[in-house]
């Protein structure tokens, strides 16, 4: 069955993309408001077939339709320019079906538009380099440069937690770049990525080079994981789903932001007045639900006391509770599952001699954010990636110790480490194992246009435009031999 819409008249029976058409099964499953519970829409789970048609429309747009740079660019600035018009739908989906609070759902979108012009920039000047022949004995009468072309059909898998602006970092430098994607989001928040797709056609995107299919991992994601025609995935998740689309992948590519414990280091001559802010929202933004909330803090002895007063001091600003109260900053946890689960880790630190310092009370899936010192290594609170609004804070007493302690883990995506002493920062920079160290920032901020990505079993590969084009496109080097 199609739809004119991805919305019918009453907001529900949301179906899959496929040719520019929207179209629905006889399976579905509902989408719930992340802060009453109630379901919102239901949403029809792509088939297999409906899978293999997104992926051969893709394909066919591929081999079609070679769109000039200057024209893929002008789709993704006037995508830009509708998300500008359609900010409050946007921010009205964003909070029910993520729970963001007006100010989270906001700052999605600002950074969205950023992300489409960026791609969009991109795009006109995406290309390849001089090969410096002459270096080489015998050759220096030789020309050479290289050339980029699409990579082919991009799968792009994303999460929760950013419904539109991790979308973007997916689809806009792709797209860019020449190539056709299908899009696969995160089942508890499908109704974002649906208004997005239908704003992309809008734009004037050609229908075959956007997809978009619904449904579990299980299935929808092993659909096409086992589908040989795509070329790229590029996926933000788990590191345990991770390992199961590389091993699938093979010798095809991929883009893999997974897992993460993040930390953030304070060190005795830091300024607390701008240091305290960051960290705490660092900590707590989303309800903590960002890859790169500061889940470890370590302090410096000397003060530690006056940190963790001025920490609890800040936090007690931020109130929890319905993310469309305009003076709530904390919102509920994607599900009441993940809210009791917080509470769980929380209370098994503190039955191992753990001191709760505020916060970790549950309404239903929101959680006040918490802030707990002493936890033991071996807790989940300390060595599991908590995905919640919870911050560990540890003492140290050399800079050592809380660089090895921060290393520890198997992740490895972003740190922070606040300090006036060049010197200390350097050392950070040289011996951090993270994809990113941020020196007088918390570990949890990202401007769109640096590039993102981590080491160990927080993945590889880079987001960013300027770099997620150059991951999406294949090199061909050509010369001359006169």
């Amino acid at each position: 069955m199609q739809q004119e819409s991805m919305f019918s008249s009453d907001g529900r029976d949301i179906g899959a993309l496929i040719d520019g058409a929207w179209v629905t099964s006889s399976d579905s499953f509902g989408v719930l408001d992340k802060f009453t519970g109630e379901e919102i829409a239901r949403v029809s789970q792509a088939s297999a077939e409906q899978v293999s048609q997104a992926v051969e429309g893709a394909m066919r747009a591929m081999s079609e339709s070679e769109l000039a740079p200057f024209e893929r660019a002008q789709v993704l600035s006037r995508t830009a320019e509708l998300l500008a018009t359609k900010r409050k739908r946007f921010s009205q989906i964003l909070t029910a079906e993520g729970g963001f609070t007006l100010t989270d759902a906001e700052a999605e979108v600002d950074r969205a538009i950023v992300t489409l012009n960026l791609s969009a920039y991109e795009a006109t000047r995406l290309t390849g380099e001089i090969v410096p022949f002459a270096a080489s004995p015998g050759a220096h009468h030789r020309l050479g440069f290289t050339m980029r072309f699409p990579i082919g059909v991009v799968c792009a898998i994303t999460p929760f937690n950013s419904p539109l602006n991790t979308v973007l970092h997916k689809i806009a430098p792709a797209y860019a770049a020449g190539n056709a994607v299908v899009l696969k989001p995160s089942a508890y928040t499908p109704l974002t990525a649906s208004l997005l797709c239908e704003t992309l056609l809008e734009a004037g995107m050609p229908p075959r080079f956007i997809s978009l299919v619904h449904g579990s991992g299980d299935t929808v994601g092993s659909y096409l994981l086992d589908n040989p025609s795509i070329a790229f995935y590029a996926f933000t998740g788990s590191t345990g789903v991770g390992r199961i689309i590389q091993q699938a992948a093979g010798l095809r590519r991929t883009q893999m932001e997974l897992g993460s414990i993040a930390s953030t280091i304070v060190c005795k001559d830091t300024n607390l007045d701008r240091a305290i802010p960051k960290i705490a929202n660092a900590s707590f933004r989303k309800a903590g639900q960002v890859c790169t909330s500061v889940q470890r803090l370590y302090v410096d002895r000397k003060i530690a006391d006056e940190v963790c007063d001025r920490l609890i001091e800040f936090t007690a600003t931020l109130t929890a509770g319905d993310p469309r109260d305009p003076s709530v900053r904390i919102g509920p946890l994607i599900t009441e599952e993940a809210a009791c689960r917080t509470q769980t880790w929380l209370n098994a630190a503190i039955g191992r001699g753990a001191t709760l310092l505020c916060g970790g009370e549950r309404d239903r899936s929101v959680v006040t954010p918490a802030i707990i010192k002493g936890v033991p290594e071996d807790t989940s609170i300390w060595c599991q990636e908590a995905f919640a609004p919870l911050v560990a804070i540890r003492p140290f007493d050399s800079f050592s110790e809380a660089i090895d302690s921060a290393n520890s883990t198997p992740y490895g995506l972003s740190v922070g480490v606040f300090t006036q002493d060049i010197d200390l920062g350097l050392r950070a920079a040289r011996t951090l194992r993270f994809g990113t160290v941020q020196l007088n920032e918390a570990s949890s901020a990202r401007a769109d246009v640096m590039p993102f990505g981590g080491v160990k079993n927080s993945g590889f590969g880079k987001e960013g435009p300027a770099y997620a084009i150059r991951e999406m496109t294949e090199e061909r080097l050509i010369t001359f031999n006169p």
